[in-house]
């Protein structure tokens, strides 16, 4: 069974191979005009170009199947049909079942239990949708995606055995009600999608797909939670703010999203708070079963939570585990302080064990004289917020739990603040 399942994956590695080496036979080398113009991608439609972000389109720059409007033409066919394919969590259940049937050297790649991977692939088909009249955005967020896929050992012929079930799967979650215009305005959604990621993903070559890290420290401030230093082996780029995806060796091919709780340091040491959010998972093996000489994997870094270039006051509010990309952000600008900028951080605790890491905060703000510290205790983070001052003006960073960060902005928001203001990482809703 492992001979023909390894026979297998080679036939469509080295299909994926030979059709791109026919491409670049068959396709004369143009002459140098400047900037590359985009060109064909393995996994998209053929003689489509790959979507690029930023360019000079009408749609932003993302070159969608039937030019200019097709994106938002096949997002109302779409719509008035999404009722046949509904909910989505049955479509992707049989999605997968059909794809690892048919192609079951596929399942390697995935995780054990396909639940949080399931849960993943429901909130980009939610997102695909709403944002298909908007291609250029689109396009820009599926390019980081599939630069991250990298990591996962995803290549673009993976792509063609996920189209097929796909097909299969929402010809039986519709059933006779199912026609063919909408199911090409699904794959030409999904052809495009893939196009972009495939776009992103060879954009970073250069790259790592993913690092090495060893554990160097271990604490458990808590019983459910953990604070971890990891040294990588060479650079990792990331930069105050941002979050990258980190894998246990209990659990291949699952990834679990962690902001980076210090600044950059020329030693490569980074730093993460974990806690525990079940007894299963990366949370509970990076709490309870790591210990230092670990080894693990971490994914490119991600997000943006603080703009470089806004020199704005900084109001900073953050919940549980969320105080780590703050505390990271006060160390970089503490490192690199901006002339009359003040900071106003607000950490939300439901007791002073929630505190986890609170020393080390007031250790920061005790020397700098423009950061004013407001911890708060109970459940009224967002209230105290609001009623601490005048923040119209401000930068606003949110990071927490989903209800909090929605509180938060709301209250804000409510108060003047611009909503483009107001940044916060993607959040999980379960």
């Amino acid at each position: 069974m492992e001979t023909s399942t390894t026979t297998e994956y080679d036939r469509l590695i080295a299909r994926h191979h030979a059709m791109r080496l026919r491409r670049q036979i068959l396709s004369p080398a143009p002459a140098f005009t400047g900037p590359a113009a985009p060109v064909d991608h393995p996994g998209a439609p053929v003689g489509s170009a790959a979507p690029v972000a930023g360019g000079d389109g009408p749609d932003g720059g993302a070159s969608y199947p039937g030019g200019p409007g097709g994106g938002a033409a096949d997002q109302q066919l779409i719509l008035r049909t999404l009722g046949l394919v509904t909910p989505f969590a049955g479509l992707i259940e049989h999605l997968y079942a059909v794809m690892f049937r048919r192609r079951p050297c596929l399942r390697a790649l995935f995780p054990a239990s396909m639940e949080f991977q399931q849960a993943h692939l429901e909130r980009m088909f939610t997102y695909l949708v709403e944002h298909l009249d908007r291609p250029g955005e689109l396009a820009a967020t599926l390019g980081r995606l599939g630069r991250d896929h990298r990591k996962l050992g995803v290549r673009p012929v993976h792509y063609e055995a996920f189209e097929e079930a796909l097909r299969e799967a929402i010809r039986h979650r519709a059933g006779a009600g199912w026609t063919a215009g909408p199911e090409e305005a699904w794959v030409r959604m999904l052809r495009f999608a893939v196009a972009a990621m495939v776009a992103g993903a060879e954009s970073a070559l250069t790259e790592p797909p993913y690092w090495h890290a060893v554990v160097v420290c271990h604490e458990r401030r808590r019983p459910d939670l953990a604070v971890l230093r990891l040294r990588t082996g060479e650079p990792y780029p990331y930069r105050a703010g941002q979050y990258g995806t980190v894998e246990h060796p209990m659990l291949p091919h699952t990834w679990r999203q962690y902001s980076m709780g210090c600044a950059p340091r020329p030693d490569n040491e980074v730093e993460f708070h974990v806690r525990r959010t079940g007894p299963r998972g990366v949370s509970a093996a990076l709490v309870e079963h790591t210990a230092v000489g670990d080894r693990l994997r971490l994914g490119p870094p991600r997000g943006a939570l603080m703009p470089e270039d806004d020199t704005r006051d900084l109001l900073l509010v953050a919940g549980g585990t969320g105080l780590a990309p703050m505390k990271a952000i006060v160390e970089q600008l503490a490192v690199h302080p901006r002339r009359g900028r003040r900071v106003h951080l607000f950490v939300g605790a439901r007791d002073r064990a929630d505190l986890y890491d609170w020393q080390a905060v007031t250790e920061l703000g005790g020397r700098k004289p423009w950061l004013e510290l407001t911890p708060v205790a109970g459940r009224q983070l967002a209230e105290r917020v609001g009623h601490s001052g005048d923040w119209t003006e401000h930068l606003a960073c949110v990071s927490g739990p989903a209800g909090l960060v929605d509180d938060v902005r709301a209250r804000l928001v409510a108060a003047g603040m611009p909503p483009a203001r107001v940044h916060h990482d993607p959040v999980a809703r379960r």
